[in-house]
């Protein structure tokens, strides 16, 4: 497992995102030069967790879109999911920095029911046997930059893929047998904004755990029993304001409703 890094200096643009995010201070502009591959992205982020004093929960992956899949060699990005920003339960607020950038995403959520062994080329048909449980959930999206989005996959990865929280709903019941059919919706102040299902998530979420694997095998980091997976967003990105009112409705698997509050208030 990768530690705080005690013999290099920390990147400049890890420091500013993680104290803006302490802060609930916007951004701007991106705080340096912008990251030109995949790979330094994530060792920004490396960065940003060995500064961050919270525990690893579980990780976010995002779709990273044509042509920037080509370019970036990857379909996925993956960010970390704090354990003090997952809520678990149906109602929720979550904050949102004045300035910067907020969304909610519908997805499904895998809860690991073991260690995963730590090794390259990982395929969806390896992963299902480690996975305890399905979870419906609402993936926060959040950054202090507010054009997190703007500028491609790397600058999206650099601060924790975007990842503000997660709100983990109830369990689904008979998972395995129903994944490729489970669908949901996203509404937010009771207009919809999106619809999808497990399945719009490009190969569905058992191959966002196998690239997770595979990236965590390569970037050091290990994925034991407990953590959770937030697999992709099914029905889009979905960019929310502080006052704003959403609900995740997962046909009978459950709703998940929530609302977005300035930083710094308890709504």
């Amino acid at each position: 497992m990768v530690h705080a890094h005690e013999n290099s200096s920390v990147s400049p643009i890890a420091r500013a995102f993680v104290e803006a995010r302490r802060t609930g201070r916007a951004l701007p502009a991106y705080p340096g030069v912008e990251p030109d591959s995949l790979a330094a992205a994530y060792a920004i982020q490396d960065d940003a967790i060995a500064l961050s004093t919270d525990r690893i929960a579980g990780w976010k992956l995002g779709r990273v879109p044509p042509p920037h899949d080509a370019r970036f060699g990857a379909g996925r990005l993956a960010g970390p999911i704090f354990a003090g920003q997952v809520q678990d339960g149906t109602v929720a607020n979550f904050p949102v920095i004045d300035g910067g950038f907020a969304a909610v995403e519908a997805e499904y959520v895998l809860v690991m029911g073991e260690d995963a062994p730590d090794r390259a080329g990982w395929t969806a048909a390896d992963v299902i046997d480690l996975i305890a449980d399905a979870r419906i959930g609402m993936e926060i999206a959040g950054s202090p930059f507010p054009g997190i989005n703007d500028h491609g996959p790397a600058v999206t990865a650099s601060d924790f893929g975007n990842n503000q929280g997660l709100i983990l709903g109830p369990s689904i019941t008979d998972w395995r047998d129903r994944l490729t059919s489970l669908s949901c919706r996203m509404e937010i102040d009771g207009a919809e904004v999106g619809r999808g299902g497990a399945m719009s998530v490009p190969g569905g979420p058992l191959d966002s755990l196998a690239f997770l694997l595979t990236l965590l095998h390569a970037r050091g980091r290990d994925l034991p029993a407990g953590q959770l997976v937030s697999t992709g967003a099914a029905t889009g990105v979905h960019r929310i304001f502080a006052g704003q009112a959403c609900v995740a409705d997962f046909a009978g698997d459950g709703t998940i409703a929530a609302r977005a509050v300035a930083w710094g208030t308890d709504g």
